[in-house]
C-alpha cells in the first residue's frame, strides 16, 4: 500500500517576515559596536608592547565577533499559545 505524505510548513518562514527578530539585530549591532571598541584601544598608545594592546584588544575583539555569532543564531522563544 502506498502512503501520502503531507508536507510540513515552516511556520517560522512565512510570506513576509524577516528572517531575524528585533533582538537578533540589537545583539548584531551590539557586536559591531563591541568590535570597533576593541580596534580603538588596540590603537591606544605609542607603546606597542602594553597590556592593552598585546592581551586586551584583542580578547575584546573577539569577543566582539563571539557576540555576533550569537546574534545569528540566537532564537527568541514563542511564548504565544496557537
Amino acid at each position: 500500500m502506498s502512503q501520502t505524505v503531507k508536507k510540513k510548513t515552516d511556520a517560522t518562514a512565512t510570506k513576509g517576515q524577516f528572517a531575524f527578530q528585533k533582538i537578533n539585530y540589537q545583539l548584531f549591532i551590539l557586536a559591531i559596536v563591541v568590535v570597533a571598541i576593541g580596534f580603538i584601544i588596540m590603537m591606544g598608545t605609542e607603546d606597542i608592547y602594553s597590556f592593552t594592546k598585546i592581551t586586551l584588544a584583542p580578547l575584546v575583539v573577539v569577543l566582539g565577533f563571539a557576540l555576533g555569532f550569537v546574534a545569528i543564531l540566537y532564537k527568541p522563544k514563542n511564548n504565544k499559545a496557537d
